[in-house]
């Protein structure tokens, strides 16, 4: 069994000898460990917590009571063979969240830095999450969807598969999101729908008014201007061409599902 000796272990956890367990970690009452896991330096595992085969922490994550992470994929296309959860560094899941590991034999779902991701809810196979988002609690976060960084997704948010969600975006409570999501904007309503800039996001994220702008011109054209799209899009890119518009026009481009609309 690779622990290191600088690590706490509750007498009541059970972690499997092909384990590794880094520096500093602290593994509480009743957990589970399988086999092919790996948890990096100074991770905190509240009571309860599994965590199944083919698992990769990175260090400082914190992992609340009745937390399943490596869940075999909800996908009747399984077929068992080994396939992956890489979560990275400095992440806090709440309690009672499970997250699934790849449906395809060696495909990944990841996680990446700095996630703050809320109570009672799922993270799919294939996922990509992003670094710096909030999953707020009772999401749910269907297979093969991307998520950006520093996205914002609400309560009770349903996710369907394959979709896409900006940087920075904002996904109001309740909302279903069945078409891709650019980066930057405020979602609400049932079916999901534009609402405008996510303003209190970027502000939060140290954008002057001088950078918000160019954005709020993108959106405008986008959404406002009555062109097609990729008129609307060339317009974008000669007009108010800027690191942030930029990358919102090669999002809309690689949209598969298509954008949703306000």
């Amino acid at each position: 069994m690779a622990i290191d000796p600088s690590a706490a272990l509750a007498p009541t956890a059970r972690i499997h000898p092909e384990a590794i367990v880094g520096p500093g970690v602290h593994i509480g009452e009743f957990c589970v460990i399988e086999s092919d896991v790996s948890i990096g330096a100074g991770c905190v595992l509240e009571p309860y917590v599994y965590i199944k085969r083919w698992t990769t922490l990175g260090e400082r994550n914190e992992i609340s009571a009745g937390t399943v992470l490596g869940t075999d994929p909800l996908d009747k296309a399984f077929t068992g063979r080994r396939s992956y959860l890489r979560i990275g560094n400095g992440n806090k899941i709440r309690e009672h969240y499970t997250v699934s590991r790849g449906t395809e034999p060696e495909s990944v779902t990841e996680i990446g830095d700095e996630n703050y991701i809320m109570t009672s809810g799922h993270i799919a196979h294939n996922c990509r999450i992003g670094n710096r988002t909030v999953i707020a609690s009772c999401a749910l976060v269907a297979g093969q969807v991307e998520v950006e960084d520093q996205a914002f997704i609400s309560g009770g948010v349903v996710v369907h598969q394959f979709s896409k969600i900006g940087r920075l975006a904002m996904i109001g409570g309740n909302t279903r999101v069945n078409l891709d999501a650019p980066p930057f904007f405020l979602y609400a309503g049932h079916d999901i729908q534009a609402k405008g800039l996510n303003l209190v996001g970027l502000k939060r994220a140290g954008y002057k008014a001088s950078q918000v702008a160019p954005i709020k011109q993108a959106y405008r054209l986008l959404y406002r201007s009555g062109l097609k799209l990729e008129e609307a899009l060339a317009r974008i890119e000669s007009e108010a061409p800027t690191p942030e518009t930029l990358h919102l026009v090669a999002f809309i481009r690689r949209s598969s599902r298509g954008i949703c609309r306000e």
